[in-house]
């Protein structure tokens, strides 16, 4: 079974080690105990939106960015999953394109289009 909180956990570990930075210096950061971040980096707990949001913070990184890698490591391990039940038949991975960061400033977002390949697109916002 695929648990989302332990690709969760890795993916924010993996962010912090990127950094070079311990789990003292972002729990303190982030205002969270560092045995309960201990404990989100390896799946063991459920991370609140509002405790994401704040190691996002503390890491100074995306969440969307976060999210994003979560979603591909989600993908690759249901392929991995998938693969392991049938392995007679070739399985293909889907292509995404990445999609870089966009900064848009004083435009009121009714204004704003993002054009990108079907395929790219995840998640549209009403």
């Amino acid at each position: 079974m695929i648990l989302l909180r332990r690709l969760l956990g890795d993916v924010l570990r993996r962010q912090r080690q990127r950094q070079g930075r311990t789990l003292r210096e972002v729990s303190s950061s982030a205002r969270v105990s560092l045995g309960y971040l201990s404990e989100v980096e390896r799946g063991q707990k459920e991370a609140s939106s509002e405790l994401l949001s704040a190691i996002c913070d503390a890491l100074d990184v995306r969440m969307s960015e976060l999210m994003r890698e979560v979603s591909d490591e989600l993908a690759l391990a249901e392929l991995a999953r998938s693969a392991a039940a049938t392995p007679s038949e070739p399985v293909s991975a889907p292509v995404r394109p990445m999609l870089g960061s966009v900064s848009v400033t004083g435009v009121p977002p009714e204004r704003v289009t993002i054009k990108a390949p079907a395929e790219a697109v995840d998640v549209v916002a009403a």
